[in-house]
């Protein structure tokens, strides 16, 4: 079975990402957050390093509960820091932090972050290969940076428009290509 270049097929963790994840619809608000998160923390790494920290960082992160994330304070920070399963860069984990609370004050006040996203896509799922970004993510990066969030540039939010499925860019010798 042909994979997308990107598949380091000698990884089963990053291969069932490929295969069952990474361009799938998914609206759900905590997916919706939980790739956030990990994609700010992709900003100058790799999605493989990033994806084979996910359990560690399910488990550190308290399984991506926003109102946990939203309230951490100086000792959560702390362990964090100082859990070696977890990408541990102090400006990310702050920066995760404030980002979980702009996505709360999104989703009050749009009734959900899908109902934002939805301003942006039109509910619609786009199909395209071989490009890191385009006018949707730069207009999304935008908002949300104006909105205060950290390591949300245009590539990051692309990126993450893949992994939730509002962009799918399987490429063509791909199994999973439409």
């Amino acid at each position: 079975m042909k994979r997308c270049r990107w598949c380091n097929e000698k990884n089963p963790t990053y291969v069932r990402y490929h295969d069952e994840e990474w361009g799938v619809w998914n609206m759900a608000e905590n997916y919706l957050f939980e790739m956030l998160l990990l994609e700010s923390f992709q900003a100058g790494l790799s999605w493989e390093c990033v994806l084979n920290k996910r359990e560690a960082f399910r488990r550190a992160y308290d399984q991506f509960d926003l109102d946990k994330i939203c309230a951490y304070e100086d000792e959560k920070i702390q362990e964090l820091m100082n859990d070696q399963t977890i990408i541990r860069n102090r400006s990310k984990i702050m920066a995760s932090i404030h980002n979980a609370q702009i996505f709360r004050q999104i989703q009050q006040e749009y009734g959900s972050f899908q109902a934002y996203l939805n301003q942006y896509t039109n509910g619609k799922q786009y199909h395209e290969i071989g490009l890191a970004q385009n006018a949707l993510s730069d207009a999304l990066s935008k908002d949300l940076r104006k909105r205060g969030m950290k390591y949300m540039g245009s590539v990051t939010v692309y990126s993450f428009l893949q992994a939730v499925g509002v962009i799918v860019s399987h490429e063509k010798d791909c199994f999973l290509y439409r």
